[in-house]
């Protein structure tokens, strides 16, 4: 049976003269003026700002802001240009992103569905704001599941001794414009090289309320210790194993009465729901990395 899939408006939509600013500079007097006062000066009006700061003395300064801009597409790349001259004097790292122009997005997936199913139910109410251009997959349990919503499905087999010829196909078919990677429960371990074509740019979840239980098994290693809470955690993918910047956790209570089948049907409702959050906030520009620390803005 097809499925016909009916996407809701996106904010993005209603506000086709809006972006956003992000921004993290060291700390210092006049960051928040400089960027208002560029901002009044070129006709733009904030509708939202956040800011935080990790130490008044000598710390590093967070800045998220909102604006409308009339005729943002043809005058964006002037703001850019211009504003470059006030990042330089405050030494920021800076980006300006064009709200309507959605995120694309690649989800990696194995056998497992819960995640998956949960970004695809999202994606199709509306609440994730951007493009699923591809899923792919290791094995082909999902394939007629993703292409009833019109989604392109990838089958890339993975073995130990094809692992490097898989990761060129899979850089292949996603291609020069994909902002962001999401594992969905994601059973291979990423490289390096590949890692590094998409630094903070891939989201991982792990089944584990991280730092506890890295690697594999995380369930059965709750089980054995008699934990009485279990977690899930989604985070940027680096070299170190279940080690990069976290973007969000939670947890739920257990008891010594839950074995192991009962503490991954508990994990599951968890992950699906922390891996959603986490999109949602990289895709709404509310992340700024500093080191292997998040700071985010929701």
């Amino acid at each position: 049976m097809e499925l016909h899939v009916k996407r809701e408006h996106s904010s993005g939509g209603q506000y086709p003269d809006r972006a956003r600013m992000l921004i993290s500079c060291p700390d210092g007097p006049g960051i928040v003026a400089a960027v208002s006062h560029f901002l009044y000066q070129h006709g733009a009006n904030i509708v939202q700002s956040d800011q935080y700061t990790m130490d008044p003395d000598g710390g590093m300064f967070f800045m998220r802001v909102e604006f409308d801009l009339p005729k943002l597409d043809e005058r964006l790349e002037e703001v850019r240009t211009i504003f470059g001259g006030v990042a330089e004097r405050f030494k920021m790292n800076w980006q300006i992103f064009n709200v309507s122009h959605k995120k694309r997005l690649a989800i990696f997936v194995s056998k497992e569905d819960h995640c998956l199913v949960e970004l695809l139910w999202q994606w199709q109410a509306g609440d994730l704001d951007a493009d699923i251009a591809l899923v792919v997959s290791n094995h082909t349990d999902m394939q007629a599941y993703v292409e009833s919503f019109g989604i392109p499905f990838h089958h890339i087999p993975v073995t130990a001794d094809t692992k490097e010829a898989a990761e060129k196909r899979q850089l292949e078919v996603i291609g020069d414009d994909i902002d962001v990677i999401i594992l969905a429960r994601y059973m291979q371990i990423i490289s390096p090289s590949f890692i590094e074509h998409y630094r903070h740019r891939i989201i991982n979840i792990h089944h584990s309320f991280l730092p506890a239980f890295v690697g594999g098994k995380p369930y059965a290693q709750a089980y054995q210790r008699g934990v009485k809470i279990i977690g899930a955690t989604a985070h940027y993918v680096t070299e170190e194993l279940d080690g990069g910047p976290i973007i969000e956790q939670d947890v739920q209570r257990v008891s010594h009465s839950d074995d192991v089948n009962e503490l991954k049907r508990i994990g599951r409702t968890i992950e699906r729901v922390v891996l959603a959050r986490a999109v949602k906030w990289h895709i709404e520009d509310r992340i700024l990395v500093h080191h292997n620390k998040t700071v985010v803005f929701n």
